[in-house]
């Protein structure tokens, strides 16, 4: 498939895709991917949307301010692109930094900058000076739309700013407010580039992705559509940023595009998301494995009751987890396995296709294999890598990784899993957490579902670290629940508990016990950093 004639002035991110040949093999099989050539994405969510649910339906909704309707989002985006446009001469094609907590005026920037053709670079918020010159040095934007109260990392950064959420007459809201409410949105190429997607918790220079005007609907039109069937009387939310393409679709596209509502938190403990569900009427939420098993150990679940549907996805969720939800609330939890390469969700299960435990089967418009280390389909029941096509693809801007994500038409997710016989897929680790220790092999995420099952474990992360006789031991780093003490009595029960859940040679010969785990932004949990911390330190904890 040749590229459509593109509408963007600025080519920078056509110019910086990989070469066609690195490309992932694309695969449209569904009627309902097959787009028109021109496409410009936040016409099909909002224009589309109030042609058939009208322009006073709410939209965003806020814990600290007035509802937007879906005329109100339009008519601020168009007075956005309009500042864009006109005071700030941006061109279809030029990149925009947005910077800020997730609240109605982050997603009236967004849909702006798509409006006037430009490339959304939307970041995460806690990210500091040095991280954001990184990602500048990459995307190149000409210019960034930042929350007021979040500019100071900005000031380092070799890039004009205009903030908003303040009253001063440079502020974007106040310069807004002063411009018509009409812009007539540019008629982009299906596959111009909308956004630009940075990969979280890895290691190494941060990795940006090119995304299409009909990839943001492509993952609407299979994960959401085929398996989390929202409707417009659905009220989003959820504590992933809008950043994290997982926070985007579930609490924007996903929403906007059957013109349901979503509330957007900028920041919410676990109990202030359950307090939020609640109080606000919720059904669809979306959050990180631990923030569920944090709801439910403190008791909330009667605050959850509401939901029609909570999706799961960040890091593989604890079938503990899985089975206290159902027990709770009766709640079904969709777990889902998505990259920021493809931009979503390509495996999961919902209602009585879920297989706890197991992340689910490929969803409608994607395929998938188990791959072995020679590149050939592996038999069912056997672990190795997996690989992942369909309509959305891993595309780096300008990077030599693309090589190693993309090989024979496969995206290869560094996800270690096997196939049943049934066709559901299992996770068992990362690719690089997978441990040799005396030629067992071991999934790091299989003992921590052992520990999680303890009841005075509220976190974990299992790590392989060197050892001389083994090659690798396994390494555990645990938060106990408060008031429990850490002493060699404790790592003994733990480690008798582990060897009476799963096989007894997986279990843990070294436990150490932490405050807490380093995470990402995005909830996720940094591995790599405990890897690092088990190579340094000696195995003289445990037994």
């Amino acid at each position: 498939m040749d590229l459509s004639r593109s509408a963007h002035v600025d080519t920078f991110c056509r110019d910086h895709l990989p070469p066609r040949e690195q490309w992932p093999e694309l695969e449209f099989s569904l009627p309902e991917l097959i787009y028109p050539d021109r496409l410009n994405c936040a016409v099909t969510l909002l224009e589309d949307t109030i042609a058939r649910h009208g322009a006073d339906r709410p939209c965003l909704l806020s814990p600290t301010g007035p509802a937007w309707t879906y005329g109100q989002l339009r008519d601020r985006a168009n007075q956005v692109a309009r500042v864009l446009v006109e005071d700030c001469g941006l061109v279809p094609g030029n990149r925009v930094l947005l910077r800020g907590p997730n609240n109605p005026w982050l997603v009236a920037c967004w849909f702006g900058v798509l409006r006037a053709g430009g490339v959304a670079v939307t970041t995460m918020p806690l990210l500091r000076s040095g991280e954001l010159c990184t990602l500048t040095e990459i995307a190149k934007p000409v210019i960034a739309l930042c929350d007021n109260r979040f500019l100071a990392e900005l000031a380092a950064v070799d890039l004009p700013v205009i903030g908003y959420g303040g009253a001063d007459p440079a502020d974007l809201t106040v310069r807004a407010a002063a411009k018509p409410a009409e812009f007539a949105p540019v008629d982009t190429a299906a596959d111009d580039v909308a956004l630009l997607a940075f990969t979280s918790g890895t290691t190494g220079r941060p990795k940006a992705t090119l995304h299409f005007h009909r990839d943001v609907l492509a993952n609407s039109d299979t994960f959401a559509r085929h398996v989390l069937r929202p409707d417009a009387r659905d009220i989003f939310t959820g504590t992933p940023p809008l950043g994290f393409t997982f926070g985007l679709g579930g609490l924007v596209v996903f929403p906007l595009h059957v013109g349901a509502a979503t509330l957007l938190l900028e920041r919410a403990t676990p109990a202030e998301l359950a307090d939020a569900v609640r109080e606000h009427g919720v059904t669809v939420l979306f959050t990180a494995p631990t923030a569920y098993r944090a709801m439910l150990a403190a008791g909330l679940a009667d605050r959850l009751r509401g939901l029609r549907r909570a999706v799961s996805a960040g890091e593989a969720l604890p079938s503990t987890v899985w089975h206290e939800a159902e027990r709770t609330t009766g709640l079904r939890i969709i777990e889902g396995i998505g990259a920021t390469e493809l931009l979503h969700i390509f495996i999961s299960a919902a209602d009585d296709d879920i297989r706890p435990g197991a992340t689910g089967r490929p969803i409608p418009g994607f395929r998938a294999e188990i791959l072995d280390e020679h590149g050939k389909p592996a038999p069912d029941g056997v672990v190795g890598r997996l690989a992942v096509r369909g309509p959305t693809g891993c595309r780096y801007l300008d990077d030599e990784r693309q090589l190693s994500y993309v090989q024979d038409g496969w995206n290869l997710t560094g996800d270690a899993y096997l196939r049943d016989a049934d066709g559901y897929f299992w996770y068992q680790a990362r690719t690089d957490d997978m441990i040799i220790s005396s030629g067992y092999n071991i999934a790091g995420p299989e003992v921590e579902n052992a520990l999680l099952s303890h009841a005075e474990v509220v976190e974990c992360g299992v790590v392989g670290a060197p050892d001389e006789q083994r090659g690798m031991v396994v390494h555990a780093y645990v938060v106990l629940t408060p008031g429990v003490t850490g002493d060699a009595a404790k790592v003994t029960e733990l480690q008798d508990f582990v060897k009476s859940v799963i096989a007894p040679y997986k279990y843990p010969r070294v436990i150490e016990f932490l405050p807490e785990l380093p995470r990402t932004t995005t909830g996720k949990l940094q591995r790599f950093r405990l890897r690092e911390r088990a190579a340094t330190e000696s195995g003289t904890i445990g037994g």
